[in-house]
């Protein structure tokens, strides 16, 4: 596990099992000797990935900086052919369309400067769990049985929480928070959140007062009354909420650095309460934050998040850590570009899971790196004019571990 953690870190262009083999050795028997020990570590040994994951999830929990909220999405894998465990034509965000891949869903402990990744599952279709011999085939535990990406999330939230990582705001987009029972499921753990849902979600406007739920009239037999009857009111969808704000209602606001400087965009924040099965007289939701998004360049809003935060909270901080989901993005980047997560060729349920932990601590190590040694700016870059303006226009947590260490002994010497 040592060895494959190295190899993962060492440059390349591919980590699967072979070219790192070759990369940590140099003698031919030897790369063959190599190559059979990182086969058996990641696709043959039986050790315990989930209790590799929960040491590390403590260690980037008690060690990363300013650490603010759990972050939850998922990613897809390109594959060809169909013996890849859980490969299906299915839709990923990653690829932006339905195509051959595996789809896996991960949770994230993530604040403004750092991030790590401390779960990980593969989703499993239905064509998959109905199929028992192709289960068998890819060495899926018998206790695997079909869940749904919004199961695999809970489940990936509640060992979290089980292992003593602090219960925090939880992010997520629309795939998750547009539904009613998960975000229900979040309230229940004590988690405030802040998560997308669709522009067709219905919603009771602000200042909606929810009507008395009418006495059942004298004489009348049976249980008291629990629906609502809510008359001619009618609730409206999200964004036809957002496009019926007046122009004084959108706020500019900047967000955290890109390429191109500070981010800016217009937002609109409203107290509102969820409308769900309205229609069969259920109570409305809790009072809670509408966050729209209008960028200048579209022609209506384009993103809405409901969040839980508190009625005080700022539009600017609401904004904030909305965007904190980025993190997330960020590190499926880093897990793919610099670590290989992307890189294994096994089929096994085993091997993928393997793989993708030992890619985990291979992640946290250098997020922890990177927060303990930030890059420091170079004698050397500040005499150089073009170095110095490319310096300024990367993310601030860029550097790798061994270009920090290159700049600050630069800067010593």
């Amino acid at each position: 596990m040592d060895w494959y953690v190295k190899g993962l870190l060492l440059e390349g262009e591919r980590k699967s099992i072979d070219p790192m083999a070759g990369r940590l050795v140099e003698a031919a028997g030897e790369q063959e000797a190599m190559r059979q020990r990182f086969q058996q570590c990641v696709s043959g040994s039986a050790w315990a990935d989930e209790e590799v994951m929960r040491r590390l999830a403590l260690k980037l929990e008690a060690e990363l900086p300013d650490i603010e909220a759990l972050v939850l999405d998922d990613t897809g894998f390109p594959k060809k052919g169909k013996h890849s465990v859980g490969v299906a034509r299915q839709y990923s965000g990653t690829l932006g369309r339905t195509d051959n891949c595996q789809v896996a869903v991960s949770l994230h402990l993530a604040g403004e400067k750092s991030s790590g990744c401390i779960g990980m599952q593969l989703y499993l279709p239905a064509e998959w769990t109905s199929a028992p011999e192709r289960l068998h085939k890819a060495g899926v535990p018998e206790d695997v049985s079909f869940k749904t990406k919004r199961d695999i999330a809970l489940g990936l939230l509640e060992r979290a929480l089980d292992w003593g990582v602090k219960p925090r705001l939880f992010l997520a987009d629309s795939g998750y928070g547009n539904e009613v029972e998960f975000r229900e499921e979040l309230t229940r753990r004590g988690l405030p959140y802040i998560v997308g849902i669709r522009g067709d979600s219905v919603l009771w406007p602000p200042g909606f007062a929810p009507p008395p739920i009418p006495p059942k009239p004298a004489g009348m037999s049976g249980p008291t009354r629990t629906r609502y009857r809510y008359g001619d009111a009618k609730p409206a969808a999200a964004q036809k909420l957002a496009a019926d704000l007046p122009p004084t209602a959108w706020k500019s606001v900047r967000w955290g650095e890109g390429t191109k400087g500070r981010k800016r965009s217009r937002f609109a924040a409203l107290r509102i309460r969820i409308a769900h099965g309205h229609s069969v007289g259920l109570a409305p939701g809790d009072e809670q934050w509408l966050l729209c998004e209008w960028p200048k360049n579209e022609k209506q809003p384009t993103k809405f998040h409901l969040s839980t935060l508190p009625a005080n909270i700022s539009l600017k901080q609401l904004v904030r850590l909305t965007k904190l989901r980025w993190r997330v993005e960020r590190d499926y980047q880093e897990l793919k570009a610099e670590v290989g997560l992307d890189h294994f060729e096994g089929r096994s349920w085993r091997g993928f899971h393997h793989h993708a932990t030992l890619c985990a601590v291979a992640h946290g190590f250098l997020a922890l790196r990177r927060a303990l040694f930030p890059p420091e700016p170079s004698a050397m870059d500040a005499a150089d004019g073009a170095a110095c303006a490319s310096a300024a226009s990367a993310p601030a947590d860029w550097h790798l571990p061994a270009l920090q260490q290159g700049h600050q002994s630069q800067s010593s010497a």
